[in-house]
């Protein structure tokens, strides 16, 4: 079997760990605090213990993806690794440093990749002296849960590496898809409607919170409404992706982000860790119940849905990644009831764009422009399958 190495010893790190040491790598686990290393060793522990008590392993099956894992705070370790993945701090100039530090100790033949979810890849790999064999490697939290991996080449990135890096992913028994390196990629770009648009509909007035959620929910079929799931994720952490995915894009109006949000932020409501962000959390709280008017809610799904369905079909257009895969992407990265550009051939690409046209119509804001693609193919009457 390959060997791995992952940098950082954080919740990510760990869960990657667990994985590949789960298909059968062995795998060195590297940061610089001994703490985190006895943390990470304890909490994998804890885990195995209670996937054992559920009945999903055997103990010695158990004790054997524990036994892979060596936790180290000695780069020298490196050494033998086939592929390393970086999953440290958002910090350009730190990642950068690492790899140089990496590339010094290991193989000329080792894969290096880095688990950013926002940084530039070829401003990365560009820190390397052999920057062919570098690649995005973006997984999703829980690693060890959630299926979708994100395969992202940067411009240095040689065509060996990128199928290698995916055969791999893919033997790990994850859906790995393709992504140009733009962005957000593919489920952090596509995504942001969900969110945005849900507060620029609360902050017009048009619904209250708990409504927004129950119209996501009950008729859409989203797992989770997008306040809720602004919640569970953090204020904090959603906004600072939707603001850096904005000024990535050179404040592209479609990304722009919320005043809601950014004082909740400030604020200290940042979700259900602090036990207050849009909705109370604390014991005995009473949170304000959804106006459950169908035809109400049946408009505010249409509204984030075209949005959404908008984003992904230029993303589309501007190749950043097939369509299978942007519909991968988006049921398994983020649980999507549908694939967006399927649910677009369900609705009609006329009606789509008939409701994106009227938005634009009514704001005047680029916020709202169609995709050129969905013009194009309403034109010659095309859909997406």
């Amino acid at each position: 079997m390959p060997k791995l190495s992952v940098i950082g010893a954080g919740t990510m790190g760990s869960g990657i760990a667990q994985v590949a040491a789960t298909a059968g790598w062995d795998v060195v686990i590297n940061d610089t605090n001994q703490a985190v290393l006895d943390k990470a060793t304890a909490s994998l522990q804890k885990v195995m213990n209670r996937l054992v008590e559920k009945g999903k392993y055997s103990r010695e099956d158990a004790d054997a993806i524990i036994g892979r894992i060596d936790y180290t705070t000695d780069v020298a370790k490196f050494e033998n690794s086939d592929l390393v993945i970086e999953a440290i701090i958002e910090n350009l100039e730190i990642k950068q440093k690492v790899f140089k530090t990496v590339e010094a100790n290991v193989r000329p033949d080792t894969i290096i990749a880095s688990n950013t979810s926002s940084l530039s890849m070829a401003s990365i790999g560009a820190s390397l002296e052999d920057p062919t064999r570098f690649i995005g490697i973006h997984f999703f939290n829980p690693a060890p849960l959630m299926p979708l991996v994100e395969i992202i080449p940067a411009v240095q990135t040689a065509d060996e590496t990128v199928s290698q890096a995916k055969a791999w992913i893919d033997s790990w028994k994850k859906v790995s898809v393709l992504a140009k390196d733009t962005p957000g990629f593919i489920v952090n770009r596509v995504a942001r409607p969900f969110y945005g648009e849900a507060l620029r509909i609360y902050e017009e007035g048009v619904a209250d919170m708990p409504t927004i959620d129950w119209a996501m929910k009950a008729l859409g079929g989203f797992r989770m409404g997008p306040f809720e799931l602004m919640d569970f994720i953090g204020n904090d952490v959603n906004y600072t992706v939707t603001e850096t995915v904005f000024q990535s894009f050179f404040c592209d109006p479609r990304y722009k982000p919320s005043f809601t949000q950014k004082r909740m932020a400030e604020a200290g409501y940042l979700g259900r860790k602090t036990g207050r962000g849009f909705y109370n959390y604390a014991e005995g709280a009473v949170n304000p119940l959804p106006e459950k008017v169908e035809s109400h809610g049946r408009a505010i799904l249409n509204r984030v849905l075209v949005m959404l369905i908008n984003e992904a079909a230029d993303a589309l257009f501007l190749n950043i990644a097939s369509r299978e895969d942007i519909d991968l992407a988006m049921t398994n990265g983020v649980n999507y009831p549908k694939g967006l550009l399927r649910w677009a051939d369900e609705i009609g690409i006329a009606e789509v764009v008939k409701a994106l046209d009227d938005l634009y119509n009514e704001y005047h804001e680029d916020r709202y422009r169609c995709s050129p693609l969905l013009r194009r193919m309403l034109k010659n009457n095309q859909t997406f399958y």
